[in-house]
């Protein structure tokens, strides 16, 4: 008998157009790609169908990953596909490579500066960093990639801030932009902030404006009759702080009654004066301020329960009256107030805590001395020659003459 040769089944393959034609049943079901071991087609009841990679990871657990949809991919894609995510599953790396990272760009990373440095800090000039950076840098910088901004990039800005908004504002964007780069640099170990030395533009001398004699005598005659903005002036000269403590911190209920004015400290505030009590004169520059409804401020606004505003306005108004052509700004009074303390006599270490300056070294860390009564014996000084200064008498320059001896 003749033996009979062995008929062997015809290994199948997947085609893209078996794979389209596989018939839809109720529920879905999967079929193997002879082709690629792990490779399968999983074939819904409705829409396209599927392709899938299957293995197990390092812990023996099996991992199922759908590579994309017969309508996207063609099955010698999904095969390729499937054979690098089988590798990198037995590897024990993620089954598809991450795409790469968006690099941040300038307005992520001083966002995320503003967040984590000034806001959770309590800068107390929160407000204006933001403003500036919403309105000067970012419309520049923002969209740019953090890491590729160049030393001329930021040359750039500079230029530009400095001829539309001057060179002051430009030198206050300069330092929120080393201020983000200092910050991401110590996050970072591969990175070095491009803004160096040299790049400032405003390189005027700090003011040393003070009042002399005859142009105080002409700012107090004019604020006698200038309202609360004169008001304010006259206070400022007679106490010398600064005029946001004056404005925005005193209230009615900070000044006591025997004359005492507790200054509120604001958070992240360096420091102030603390409690001064006020010499007779401040006391009736207080006394004669309107008190408004319910607004808590002693130099308060007409509108509003807030503070004074408006001081650009008033203060050109009351240029005007006092007719001081040079320029001078309200800042100018502490600075005069300062010297006339010294001029009067006063010792510098009271003047400087009069004004409520920090004081360094270990005098500051070891004289934990109220200086009360030193401040207000200061106040007092100062408040005497500014009367005598402004009402000038004419009987004290009169030397009395020495009475010849009776002769006996």
């Amino acid at each position: 008998m003749t033996e009979q040769p062995i008929r062997r089944q015809r290994r199948k393959i997947l085609t893209d157009k078996m794979v389209a034609a596989l018939p839809k049943k109720r529920k879905r079901y999967i079929i193997a790609d002879p082709e690629q071991t792990g490779h399968y087609v999983r074939v819904a009841s409705a829409g396209p169908s599927v392709f899938c990679a299957v293995t197990r990871d390092q812990y023996s657990k099996q991992v199922w990953v759908t590579l994309g949809g017969s309508d996207l991919l063609k099955i010698e894609q999904a095969r390729e596909q499937a054979r690098l995510v089988i590798g990198r599953i037995k590897q024990g790396l993620p089954a598809i490579e991450p795409p790469p990272s968006k690099p941040d760009s300038f307005q992520t990373v001083a966002e995320s500066w503003f967040k984590r440095r000034v806001a959770k800090n309590g800068f107390r000039t929160q407000v204006e960093i933001k403003r500036c950076l919403t309105k000067y840098v970012f419309p520049h910088l923002g969209s740019r990639v953090f890491t590729d901004i160049k030393r001329s990039d930021i040359t750039a800005l500079l230029d530009h801030i400095e001829d539309e908004h001057g060179a002051r504002q430009a030198d206050i964007c300069l330092a929120l932009v080393r201020a983000v780069g200092n910050w991401y640099a110590s996050r970072n170990n591969d990175y070095a902030t491009p803004v160096a030395r040299g790049m400032r533009r405003d390189t005027a001398k700090p003011r040393d404006r003070i009042l002399d004699d005859d142009e105080l005598r002409r700012v107090w005659k004019a604020a006698e009759s200038s309202g609360t903005f004169g008001a304010l002036v006259r206070f400022l000269l007679l106490c010398g702080q600064r005029r946001g403590a004056v404005l925005g911190s005193m209230r009615w209920s900070d000044v006591s009654a025997d004359g005492v004015w507790t200054i509120a400290t604001a958070e992240r505030e360096k420091s102030n004066a603390g409690a001064l009590r006020l010499p007779p004169a401040a006391l009736a520059i207080i006394a004669a301020q309107p008190k408004l409804g319910g607004n808590p401020y002693v130099f308060a606004s007409l509108r509003g329960d807030g503070p004074l505003g408006g001081l650009s306005q008033a203060k050109a108004a009351f240029d005007k009256k006092c007719g001081i052509k040079e320029n001078w700004v309200l800042h100018d009074l502490r600075r005069t107030a300062r010297s006339l303390l010294s001029r009067a006599g006063v010792p510098s270490e009271h003047s400087e805590r009069v004004l409520g300056h920090i004081i360094r070294g270990v005098e500051g860390i070891y004289d934990r001395h109220s200086y009360a009564d030193e401040k207000a014996h200061a106040l007092l000084k100062l408040a005497a020659l500014i009367d005598e200064i402004i009402s000038p008498n004419d009987d004290k320059k009169v030397v009395p003459l020495r009475q010849p001896a009776v002769q006996p």
